[in-house]
């Protein structure tokens, strides 16, 4: 599961401009069950968002939490905030939005869906929950 936490300004985006994003950020997880990315917007009224002690309405923060998937290789995660920043450019700089962003990695034992274990990684299960995009029963003890 990664779930997209996404605070910014009043009015900085629309419903339409927030539905374009989350479908961006779910379009960076092809490997998994569309399912699992969540996304959350959170409007920030100026005087609830502070840079450097002072109140602010241009700055753009974005949290993510990873289970599903983690980069184990510098390398690897660099080449991902890489493409991450140019892809979201459009809703943050291109706007005129100071931003960051920033990527926990929980591990995966300690994640449930529905009540159970997420799937193994391109297991048989993963896969039947990716084609329905939907968590169901599995045998998980097996």
């Amino acid at each position: 599961m990664p779930l997209w936490t996404i605070y910014h300004p009043v009015d900085a985006y629309t419903p339409e401009t927030r539905a374009e994003i989350a479908k961006t950020i779910v379009d960076f997880y092809p490997m998994l069950p569309a399912f699992y990315v969540g996304v959350v917007f959170h409007e920030m009224p100026r005087d609830r968002m502070f840079v450097s002690g002072k109140p602010t309405d241009d700055f753009v923060r974005i949290a993510v939490d990873h289970i599903a998937r983690q980069f184990p290789e510098d390398a690897l995660a660099q080449k991902w905030l890489n493409h991450v920043s140019a892809s979201l450019a459009a809703f943050t700089s291109d706007l005129g939005y100071r931003w960051e962003v920033h990527f926990d990695e929980t591990p995966f034992k300690f994640w449930r869906i529905q009540g159970y274990p997420a799937p193994l990684p391109d297991s048989e299960t993963e896969r039947k929950w990716k084609a329905d995009d939907a968590a169901s029963p599995y045998d998980f003890a097996a």
